[in-house]
């Protein structure tokens, strides 16, 4: 599956896990992309898109 949604560009970022310690290792956040049918450009078309734009309705989705 695609690490990045194909409307907003959306995709993985980088950081620290920082125990009690204060050790420091690094790990990813990845955002939460679902492949959908949608209505891009006037034809129905399978895009990975974050759940972001699902919900503010930046995709038009095809039922």
């Amino acid at each position: 599956m695609a690490n990045y949604c194909e409307i907003c560009g959306k995709g993985k970022m980088a950081g620290m896990n920082v125990s009690h310690s204060h050790l420091k290792t690094k790990r990813t956040w990845k955002p939460n992309i679902q492949r959908v049918r949608a209505m891009v450009e006037g034809e129905v078309k399978r895009v990975n898109v974050c759940t972001r734009c699902l919900r503010s309705g930046k995709v038009q989705r095809d039922v």
